[in-house]
């Protein structure tokens, strides 16, 4: 997968969380993301997330890294760091996989969320 193919697959669609046990996203918390070259910027909210934004870069022919903040639906303000890889279901729809952790040193996790919202 190249740059480009990452861009398509990314740029300007909206995620949904799949699987996601040790996190504060859920199957309630939709992703967006913008790709520029090999730039990436996000907004995500719902679920336990009141918002939350992202920004990152392409690392790989499938790859990205990301760093987020956001603020949940009990006020606490937390940071943090993913890496993930980049993919697509028996369904043709791209997932990402996602491993993650807090910059505030509580523990992270592993994630997987679907594309499966249009674009706009």
């Amino acid at each position: 997968m190249e740059s480009s193919e990452i861009h398509e697959r990314l740029n300007n669609r909206r995620f949904i969380v799949a699987n996601n046990t040790q996190g504060l996203s859920g199957n309630g918390t939709v992703f967006h993301y913008l790709v520029d070259g090999g730039a990436i910027t996000g907004t995500y909210h719902g679920g336990r997330i009141r918002m939350g934004s992202q920004v990152g870069r392409v690392t790989g022919s499938n790859t990205i890294e990301l760093l987020y903040h956001c603020l949940t639906t009990e006020d606490e303000i937390l940071a943090g760091w993913s890496r993930g890889e980049i993919g697509q279901d028996h369904h043709g729809r791209t997932t990402l996989h996602f491993v993650w952790g807090w910059l505030s040193g509580a523990t992270g996790g592993a994630s997987l969320v679907t594309s499966s919202l249009s674009t706009s």
